[in-house]
């Protein structure tokens, strides 16, 4: 009983292989030939955060730009000999410092070792994180009406001391140290941990400006009379240098294309987005091998329980 249904989990892997293999692959009938110059573009949707996928919802949407998925198109096209440059079509309004210094990293890697171009087209927003890693761009193209800069850090906290006392909650806890519980809710922050917390923004917020300074060639303490955490629209921040050309996302491939040698809009690679369809189909035929599977396994529990008939002599 167990053989067979070891077979049936094989043979279930299978097909669900093989279906998610006509879902994302090339299925429209065009053969696969040689691709010449062209660029990648990386599309930062969405909050910047911490993580290894592509958070997507059943409609299609984005609901964030991890770092480890951003990274993961990175380092692809710095790997792709037919990649000549690099366009981040960005639509963010920040996120994570620590994410965007990841890919940031990865942004400057792809400079130093390609030595290709990165080209970055803003559309909404492109403003805190998201200007941190537009930074990195030899040239970066915002529409007029663009949100952008916000360059500065924060970090949030609240005090919840009256509310909890309002409704009768008191809290307590044991702490190893007199810093463990800082930041927490049911208390004042006291004036040390305020010049504790108050360091590391300040150290972010240095981080942040070296980024911008370096990037678009700026003198640190000019970049830091912008940092003053305001948005900027596209236009401001042409005029105080912190965005190259006013234009949309056609005109920033171009200018890669330009970049690279070719004329008008150049070939794209760019990572597919799965319709909604198939999330769903995905998920509904996952469930449905995962049930088979558990059925199975309950039925081999109940037969093993059964007594086994004897052959008497």
């Amino acid at each position: 009983m167990l053989k067979k249904i070891f077979i049936s989990a094989v043979l279930l892997i299978a097909v669900l292989s093989f279906v998610v293999s006509l879902l994302g692959g090339n299925n429209g009938g065009k053969p696969q030939v040689a691709v010449g110059d062209r660029v990648a573009v990386i599309n930062i949707n969405g909050a910047i955060v911490d993580g290894a996928g592509v958070e997507q919802t059943l409609l299609g949407g984005t609901q964030a730009a991890t770092s480890g998925q951003l990274m993961r198109e990175i380092r692809d096209a710095a790997a792709d000999s037919s990649v000549k440059a690099l366009v981040l079509h960005i639509n963010s309004p920040g996120g994570s410092v620590t994410a965007a210094e990841e890919v940031g990293r990865e942004l400057e890697r792809f400079k130093e070792t390609t030595q290709k171009p990165i080209v970055t087209s803003m559309g909404d927003q492109a403003a805190s994180a998201a200007y941190w890693l537009a930074s990195y761009s030899d040239v970066i193209y915002a529409n007029s009406s663009t949100l952008t800069g916000s360059i500065g850090v924060y970090m949030p906290y609240m005090n919840v001391e009256d509310l909890y006392k309002k409704i009768g909650v008191y809290t307590g806890k044991i702490k190893s140290g007199p810093h463990k519980d800082i930041l927490s809710p049911d208390r004042e922050m006291t004036a040390e941990e305020r010049e504790i917390l108050q360091g590391i923004v300040n150290q972010l917020y240095d981080e942040f400006v070296a980024v911008v300074a370096n990037g678009r060639k700026m003198d640190p303490a000019v970049v830091r009379e912008l940092a003053d955490g305001r948005v900027y629209t596209g236009k401001q921040a042409q005029e105080l240098g912190l965005v190259d050309e006013i234009g949309n996302y056609y005109d920033a491939l171009e200018a890669a294309g330009k970049l690279i040698g070719v004329n008008g809009i150049p070939e794209i690679k760019e990572q597919p987005v799965a319709r909604p369809w198939q999330l769903l189909f995905e998920a509904r035929l996952q469930e449905f091998i995962l049930g088979q599977l558990e059925n199975a396994l309950s039925g081999a529990a109940a037969e093993a329980q059964q007594p086994v008939p004897q052959a008497e002599r």
